[in-house]
């Protein structure tokens, strides 16, 4: 059984045009579908929860941004007999770029409905939080912060954010610790990544790939005002690696302490208040239907 699990408020004029389209796909295919309609935060993971848990063999189908996919991910029960795909349909698609998961919702909607799942990866926290694309602390948190309390709008949100950002938030102390290795840092951002970028399109992982097995673990250490903006203009490029201040490695796992007890972590743009950022790569047990 396929499910589609979409935002009621999305499916209006060209929205319902799109999801007749994806309902064609399958229907052409011979696919058996439900479509699942979310209507407040938590939905998507409450119906992922309730399919996984079952024992039939399932697709669950997120057509929507991040944010959708990131709650049924964390709600997936059973991932020996349930599949993931996804047609994006949101405002931040970070994780359907890193996938190669083509914007057009029919070309999406055939992946699925004509190939076979292949395992890919994902983050876990200790508290069992999950992410699929990045997760991490710093300037990001506080670029979406902004998005998010300004009600901001408009594709340009994230980039008008991060010019505010970068003006204003003030670097913090943590200890990062991967590989036997404790090192003291003095950062802007402590991220991790599975898929190559986020924040609408910041390619802070170029290296990443989300069937490889490993973290990508990048810090950016204190830069001055004067240098910060060519350091994120190299950083929106994918050549993080062309900064002095970052700490750029692959790794399984990867822990970071902050000195400050009140902070907040982003995953796939959801924020999580107090969330200690102690992951490891959960390597290929997500079977997701890629290109």
């Amino acid at each position: 059984m396929y499910y589609i699990i979409a935002n009621e408020k999305h499916l209006k004029g060209k929205g319902s045009r799109q999801l007749e389209t994806v309902k064609n796909v399958f229907e052409a295919a011979g696919k058996e579908y439900e479509v699942l309609l979310t209507r407040k935060e938590g939905d998507a993971k409450l119906h992922a929860e309730r399919i996984t848990s079952s024992d039939g063999e399932n697709t669950l189908i997120a057509m929507g941004g991040d944010g959708t996919i990131h709650d049924i991910i964390n709600g997936f029960k059973n991932f020996d007999r349930c599949y993931l795909g996804l047609i994006p349909f949101g405002t931040g698609n970070d994780f359907a770029a890193s996938a190669g998961v083509p914007m057009d919702v029919k070309r999406a909607a055939e992946i699925i409905a004509f190939k076979a799942p292949r395992p890919i990866d994902f983050i876990e926290l200790s508290s069992g939080l999950r992410s699929i694309n990045s997760i991490g602390t710093g300037i990001d948190v506080d670029i979406l912060k902004r998005v998010y309390s300004k009600n901001m709008r408009g594709r340009s949100k994230y980039l008008r954010a991060l010019i505010y950002s970068l003006i204003h938030f003030k670097s913090y102390n943590f200890t990062l610790k991967y590989d036997g290795k404790e090192e003291k840092h003095y950062g802007l951002i402590a991220a991790l990544g599975n898929g190559k970028q986020c924040g609408g399109g910041i390619k802070l992982f170029p290296n990443a790939k989300i069937d490889d097995g490993w973290l990508d673990l990048l810090i950016v250490d204190y830069i001055s005002k004067a240098k910060i903006l060519g350091a994120f203009i190299k950083l929106m490029r994918g050549k993080a690696d062309k900064i002095k201040n970052v700490t750029f490695v692959k790794t399984k796992a990867a822990e970071f302490v902050q000195d400050n007890e009140n902070y907040t972590v982003q995953a796939e743009g959801e924020l999580y208040d107090n969330t200690p950022i102690n992951a490891r790569i959960v390597e290929g047990k997500l079977k997701f239907y890629l290109p």
